[in-house]
């Protein structure tokens, strides 16, 4: 048994401090950033991801979400006529996959699913592929990465769930992926944290992480813990990459979601209402590690993306950064959770 009594922290945990800034106006912040991967592959966009959920991870969220240069990540249970139907329509050839990440998990079912699917839409078409599973600390999990790796050497490969600088440096140096996946039970229905006491907070996990990555040449994916648009800027301070969103984005007409009205349900991937749906029950060997909740109808997503972006550009200009791009060098966060507040950053 080992204690590491050095303090990590959650978004609730600070502010960033505002400092002095030379951009005359908000409107002035460019959030879109170049994004260069590995193996030669370059995106470029507001790194923004809709959750891999099946109430988010959508068709039309990821239409939406494509006008403003921001990403979505289908979630793995689209059946594959559905997903045959939607490479070959005129939506997603003017999209031409370039804001689309498919999911797939790690068992045998998700990786035919995923060869069946390059077969008949060509290999070329697979541009960015997010392999998810809920613990990305297993020899089994990094195998599987290595393998569709392998399979899809010029498609851009997001990997996960992690939240440790060394297991980033095992998913870009050994499984040779282009972007960690950095979250273990910081999210909104995930229960992890509650039933098997295992976790990490989320900004001490951004800011390791990153740091890891981007000394290897990768790029991280913040997932999970974001209620706002604050938290979304606090993840880019801390250095995310890519922040992946799932609670803010839920509740949407393009959620496809059928509610009452007023309320429409969320709930965790590792729910016991998500393995009822998708896996004939919850196993005799395992524990539910998500809930289900009633969250109120929010009407188009359009509304809290303008948000997100505005939030974004003001955290920006109240900090003295330019872009999008410069604010974790312009960010220092300030903890607000302690008797005597400490600054906590450059």
């Amino acid at each position: 048994m080992k204690i590491e009594d050095d303090v990590k922290l959650d978004f609730d945990d600070v502010l960033m401090r505002p400092k002095w800034s030379e951009t005359p106006s908000r409107s002035d912040i460019d959030l879109v950033k170049d994004f260069k991967f590995k193996n030669g592959q370059s995106r470029r966009g507001i790194g923004i991801i809709a959750s891999n959920m099946d109430t988010v991870g959508t068709f039309d969220m990821a239409m939406e979400l494509g006008k403003y240069q921001m990403m979505t990540c289908l979630h793995k249970h689209i059946p594959i006529r559905d997903l045959f139907n939607w490479y070959e329509s005129n939506e997603f050839r003017d999209m031409k996959s370039k804001y689309v990440f498919l999911t797939c998990g790690v068992n045998e079912d998700d990786g035919l699913k995923l060869e069946s699917l390059a077969n008949n839409i060509g290999r070329e078409n697979i541009r960015n592929i997010c392999i998810d599973v809920a613990n990305g600390y297993t020899e089994f999990f990094v195998d599987n990465v290595k393998e569709v790796r392998e399979r899809f050497p010029s498609a851009v490969i997001m990997a996960g769930n992690v939240a440790t600088p060394e297991m980033v440096s095992v998913l870009l140096i050994t499984a040779g992926v282009d972007i960690v996946k950095v979250g273990i039970g910081p999210g909104s229905v995930c229960t992890t944290r509650i039933m098997t006491g295992v976790g990490y907070p989320q900004l001490s996990a951004i800011i390791e992480c990153a740091d890891a990555a981007h000394g290897l040449g990768g790029h991280i994916c913040a997932d999970g813990g974001c209620k706002n648009s604050g938290d979304v800027a606090k993840a880019f301070g801390a250095g995310a990459d890519f922040v992946m969103l799932g609670g803010m984005l839920a509740g949407h007409d393009e959620c496809g979601s059928v509610g009452d009205g007023e309320t429409v349900p969320f709930y965790g991937m590792s729910s016991e209402h998500a393995h009822d749906r998708y896996n004939g029950g919850l196993g005799s060997y395992r524990a539910a590690e998500g809930k289900k909740v009633e969250i109120p109808y929010k009407g188009s997503v359009a509304k809290t993306i303008q948000s997100i972006r505005g939030g974004l550009a003001s955290a920006c200009s109240y900090v003295g950064a330019r872009d999008l791009k410069s604010l974790p060098k312009c960010c220092t966060f300030v903890r607000v959770n302690r008797t005597h507040n400490e600054v906590y950053g450059k």
